[in-house]
């Protein structure tokens, strides 16, 4: 496996390939003064300096004490690192490239992957890509694109599955888990080309379980467990849900039996729904309608105008019923009266009666204050036309939403994720010219503009009545600051935090949880919840999604049944295996009904056939024993 990347993916997708996996491992990065400092987490360093425009190998060293532990596994002899301004076909064939299973290019820049791609596709035919893209549709035209390079080098064949090519986005992969992490009680959502996972967490007592199969595609009656929570929320080791937990962290994919024996624990990971979800409607081009322009009607008037309106008709039609209850006139006729009055264009009621002459000056004083009420109506609809292609500003009274800080890559994608899930969202953005600024004006969404760290930035995004604070900026000091800062305002508010290292994040969610234990604190590292998703298209599987359990990972993946050994010719109830993995649906394509092809209430006696093609959850270790991968030491020639 070959993976090229310049931020802390590379390193910890070198390290995921090497701990879960056992693959043998090149890593392609630049030179260490030309990049930034890796994480902890699958930091490996060269052994000798390389200048700068050339490439320089070097063996990690096998003896104890050269480098720190990964949480993925222990590198040892398996991993050699390369230093390279960038990933040009010299340095792609000094990798292996030629002779390479797979090859992940995971560069921030887009343009550097698709060109290292088209390089490595010329080099190996045969190779299976992996690509890190920000641009989800550019990315469909080049996996298009490098498949019939593929197809072409094959003989005009389709392509091998071996040669396949997959486009995945750190932000799209970890999004989820962020946007699921500042909202508790929400469900946590997988979606990918229009297949919608949905897992909720359950308090505990609750029944409805059932041990592999379901019932439905919506409101399901059996739903399968795909995890039991911690044991406890205060882990005296502060690991909360990982690894290092131990018999006190998540079960992930229990059976039967470990569900009912799951007394203690803080609840379970249930799956709520899962069905195909409508596809986004094609964005406008430049001929965007009149219709989609225009901002909803009840948005152009001020609420505080809009019952002032409601108060003046209604004392209107008091007067023309007073009107019509003095002269005896028609209902209409005293309306029509009482309007005239209103707009001072009817005859004075000279020679009437009293009561005529109260209610003509009543009319004409109901007119005065209907003037400023309209020139305000006329000013607000015309500054709501002016400013539908601005920004919002909070509105008053706004409560019970989430700050989010950052509209970047990643800020962009949760923004997206939260309005999915109808969660009310403030953003902070410090640049004006930042990505995501587009993406919050159309869904208009109030944006402050300002930089975090400065005093009364935060109040103005409402933080003091907000549910949440999400920080996703790409400065790990400023997701910090802020964090701090708004624990200041609000001790008890609830802080998901995203952090460049892995081992960082954990430094800093054990001081803040000793801080203020009262207090929900989360903090994410992006490259640990993308990594997998990563490594696991390298390994030749279309995985659909991943599921944080805190601070696991729960993958979901479609597999096809006559490549897993463990699977074929097995029973739905005989392929699940605790721990490991568990069908969920079967993908039977055309021949579903309405088009979806997925079968979700598949009976445990369902017999697993070598053409059938399922979609589970797993574990990243399930996942790669599914593979049948071996250890080093016995492994076959791929």
């Amino acid at each position: 496996m070959v993976v090229c990347g310049d931020d802390g993916l590379a390193h910890r997708l070198a390290a995921e390939l090497r701990g879960v996996y056992e693959e043998q491992v090149t890593l392609v990065v630049p030179p260490a003064e030309r990049s930034v400092r890796p994480p902890v987490v699958g930091r490996a360093r060269a052994v000798s300096a390389a200048l700068l425009d050339r490439v320089v190998s070097a063996a990690v060293s096998r003896a104890a004490g050269n480098g720190t532990v990964p949480a993925a596994g222990e590198p040892g002899s398996g991993q050699r690192t390369l230093e390279a301004v960038e990933p040009t076909e010299a340095v792609l064939a000094e990798a292996g490239v030629e002779r390479a299973a797979a090859l992940a290019l995971v560069y921030d820049d887009d343009e550097t992957n698709i060109r290292a791609a088209l390089t490595a596709r010329r080099l190996n035919p045969r190779l299976r890509l992996v690509l890190r893209l920000y641009n989800r549709r550019l990315g469909q035209h080049i996996e298009e694109l490098l498949d019939q390079a593929a197809a072409l080098a094959a003989g005009g064949s389709s392509p091998e599955s071996d040669a396949s090519t997959t486009v995945l986005s750190d932000a799209d992969t970890a999004a989820p888990a962020l946007a699921a992490s500042a909202v508790a009680g929400t469900t946590k959502v997988v979606q990918t080309d229009g297949l919608l996972l949905r897992a909720v967490e359950r308090p505990p007592g609750e029944e409805g379980d059932a041990p592999s199969g379901l019932s439905g595609l919506s409101g399901l009656s059996g739903r399968p467990t795909l995890a039991l929570l911690s044991a406890t929320g205060n882990d005296p080791a502060f690991a909360d849900g990982s690894d290092s937990s131990g018999e006190q962290g998540p079960l992930l994919l229990p059976d039967a039996a470990a569900v009912r024996e799951a007394a203690g624990r803080r609840g379970s990971v249930v799956l709520e729904q899962v069905a195909y979800s409508a596809r986004p409607a094609p964005q406008a081009g430049r001929g965007v309608g009149v219709v989609e322009a225009v901002a909803p009607f009840a948005s152009l008037f001020s609420r505080r105008l809009r019952w002032s309106l409601v108060g003046l008709v209604g004392c209107v039609f008091a007067l023309a019923v007073a009107l019509w209850v003095v002269t005896r006139i028609h209902p209409l006729g005293a309306l029509y009266l009482t309007l005239l009055d209103l707009f001072a264009i009817n005859d004075p009621a000279v020679g009437a009666s009293t009561a005529r002459q109260v209610l003509q000056l009543l009319s004409g004083l109901m007119g005065l204050l209907l003037l400023p009420v309209l020139l305000a109506a006329v000013l607000e609809a015309l500054g709501t036309f002016r400013g539908a292609g601005t920004l919002r500003r909070p509105p008053r009274g706004l409560g019970g939403h989430v700050v989010l800080l950052g509209l970047g890559k990643i800020g962009t994608r949760v923004l997206t994720r939260l309005r999915e899930l109808n969660i009310p969202v403030v953003c902070v953005e410090a640049g004006p010219e930042a990505r995501g600024l587009a993406v919050a004006r159309r869904l208009r969404v109030p944006v402050v503009l300002g930089d975090v760290t400065q005093e009364g930035v935060l109040e103005a995004a409402k933080i003091h009545r907000a549910h949440a604070l999400l920080a996703v900026t790409s400065s790990d000091t400023t997701n910090l600051e802020a964090a701090l800062y708004a624990r200041t305002l609000r001790p008890d508010l609830r802080v998901v935090l995203r952090l460049y290292d892995d081992d960082f994040a954990t430094a800093v969610y054990r001081t803040l949880r000793a801080a203020h234990p009262q207090a929900l604190t989360r903090s994410r590292s992006v490259s640990h919840l993308s990594a997998p998703s990563f490594a696991g298209a390298m390994m030749g599987r279309q995985i659909l999604g991943a599921i944080p359990v805190e601070r696991r990972v729960l993958l979901f993946a479609a597999l096809e049944v006559g490549g897993c050994a463990q699977l074929a010719g097995r029973t739905v109830g005989e392929a699940f295996r605790a721990g490991r993995w568990r069908v969920l649906a079967l993908d039977t394509g055309a021949e579903g009904e309405g088009g979806s092809g997925l079968v979700w209430d598949l009976p445990d006696t369902y017999v697993l056939r070598d053409s059938d093609r399922v979609v589970l959850a797993a574990t990243r270790r399930g996942l790669a024993e599914l593979l049948g991968r071996r250890g080093r030491s016995g492994r076959t020639a791929v």
